[in-house]
């Protein structure tokens, strides 16, 4: 494919993941996400450029993507998606518990639906680093000490000893818990100066604050029946 086709596509690619989670899928009939109605010359639609995080966007003309080069992975990128995977594990973890403990019907079912996402995540950052010649974390290891929202060994082994209505509250607490600290490593990120902008990663992060946010919101509804509130 031309470069300049790639150039393209993954201005494209990054717009419309952007657009997707920041509008409620209103806008011009017939125009897609990420891109401006074709100009006065009716030569074709108009590429937008997303800005950075706090940043507006910019439209990029025809000789700007011809020399545009996409932004490419830093190293706080790799060390990203190599902290996720580490948090993700432990949140697989928690999940594989609740079958055994809780007794409700729900929650091994929302259990089961975060294994499943955070395990096609897991996969998809290890795709990651491979394509970029990084190798991904190996199994095991503490990492709880430097990763937001981790559990320590003692919070885990409180969650592990419940049963019945205590694992459910303790569950549900730990994996919000866990799940506002995810979001913190992707803020964290789109905050130091050259990271979170390769089209990839970007797409990614956008994905995965999406999918917490609404599960932290899920558990937390499941939570305020549990106590009553």
């Amino acid at each position: 494919m031309p470069s300049r086709a790639i150039n393209v596509a993954l201005v494209s690619l990054v717009a419309l993941a952007l657009a997707g989670c920041s509008t409620g899928g209103g806008g011009e009939p017939g125009v897609a996400p990420g891109t401006a109605p074709a100009d006065s010359t009716g030569t074709g639609p108009v590429i937008i450029q997303p800005g950075a995080p706090g940043e507006e966007s910019r439209t990029l003309s025809e000789d700007e993507l011809d020399d545009y080069e996409p932004p490419v992975a830093t190293e706080a990128d790799v060390e990203f998606m190599r902290n996720m995977i580490l948090h993700h594990r432990q949140a697989l973890y928690l999940t594989d518990l609740v079958r055994g403990r809780s007794r409700r019907n729900d929650l091994p079912l929302f259990a089961e639906r975060i294994d499943i996402s955070q395990q096609d995540e897991i996969a998809r950052m290890e795709d990651w680093l491979a394509a970029r010649d990084e190798r991904p974390p190996p199994e095991g290891g503490d990492h709880a000490g430097h990763l937001p929202g981790m559990l320590s060994a003692a919070q885990l082994a409180r969650v592990e000893s419940a049963r019945g209505s205590r694992f459910d509250r303790l569950f549900l607490r730990a994996m919000i818990a866990h799940h506002t600290g995810a979001l913190a490593m992707v803020y964290g990120l789109r905050e130091t100066p050259g990271a979170g902008a390769e089209p990839e990663l970007s797409v990614f992060t956008n994905h995965v604050v999406a999918d917490q946010t609404i599960e932290i919101r899920r558990m937390e509804e499941l939570l305020r029946e549990l106590e009553g509130r």
